[in-house]
């Protein structure tokens, strides 16, 4: 009965039971299996030609806020130690990237120079070229810092960094502002039009009528950045990195735990820009 059963076989079938394919593949897994350190790297191939940091950014900034929640507890002298030695070694280690971040905001200032609306060129022009400014200061930072130079005042490198990156995040900050402009614009426009079209209806009129001004403008105001998911993403992220630059130069002065709790938000900002492309602010 086996004999016949094996007769039985259909042609096409007997490749099956030959040694040609054997032993039987092995289903390789997906790339993104590979090892647990997958997500990150893949988070820091993503992130070529954008901010190359934004995890160890993150990091550095989580610990700091940590370290500020911390310290008026007792008996977390030691954690507080360890959060303050990792937050150190995390900023140190990005000041490896500022190479490729200074190559990087060149590109983006040639970029921005493409740009067809004339506020959002000007902009983000001068914002790339304060940026790559500012890497540049904190590259002789790093080099002062790891003793390859000397003769450096680190002081006024220091505030020429700050300084720079100020202007660079305020202009960023301009441009998304204009964008929120027009945005609103828009809203506005689109909703003229409905309630045009529904003049007739007295119940209708007579709500859009009863609305206070102040409650109109923050509604069009959250209507445009519902709408618009990248600008609002921009513009948190902006707003959190000016906190750091104000209390650098001394203009709005801070404690630790808010300059954590602003880069922390701004770092997962941008993860997020890194791992959905999509919702990256793009340049009309």
């Amino acid at each position: 009965m086996l004999a016949w059963a094996f007769l039985r076989v259909p042609a096409n079938k007997t490749k099956d039971w030959s040694w040609e394919g054997w032993p039987p593949s092995v289903p390789q897994p997906h790339p993104s299996w590979a090892s647990p350190t997958a997500p990150m790297e893949a988070l820091s191939a993503r992130s070529e030609g954008q901010d190359r940091t934004p995890a160890s950014r993150a990091t550095q900034y989580t610990c700091m806020l940590l370290r500020y929640l911390l310290e008026p507890k007792a008996g977390k002298e030691k954690v507080v130690m360890k959060l303050k030695e990792l937050e150190s070694s995390v900023s140190t280690g990005r000041k490896w990237f500022r190479l490729g971040n200074v190559v990087h905001a060149v590109q983006a200032t040639q970029q921005s120079t493409h740009a067809t609306d004339l506020v959002p060129r000007v902009c983000l022009t001068f914002a790339n070229l304060n940026r790559v400014v500012y890497f540049i200061c904190d590259t002789v930072l790093w080099v002062r810092s790891v003793g390859l130079t000397s003769g450096i005042n680190q002081e006024k490198w220091r505030m020429w960094a700050a300084r720079h990156y100020y202007y660079s995040v305020l202009l960023s900050l301009v441009r998304d502002l204009y964008e929120i402009s027009l945005q609103m614009e828009q809203v506005a426009h689109d909703r003229a039009k409905r309630e045009k079209s529904l003049s007739q209806d007295p119940l209708g009129y007579s709500v859009a009528k009863e609305e206070r001004e102040w409650l109109q403008s923050f509604l069009l105001l959250f209507r445009s950045l519902r709408k618009h998911p990248p600008l609002l993403l921009d513009t948190v992220k902006n707003l959190c990195d000016i906190l750091n630059s104000l209390d650098q130069l001394g203009i709005y002065k801070s404690n630790p735990g808010v300059i954590g709790l602003g880069g922390l938000v701004s770092s997962i900002a941008g993860i997020i820009t890194v791992a959905c492309p999509h919702m990256k602010l793009k340049t009309n």
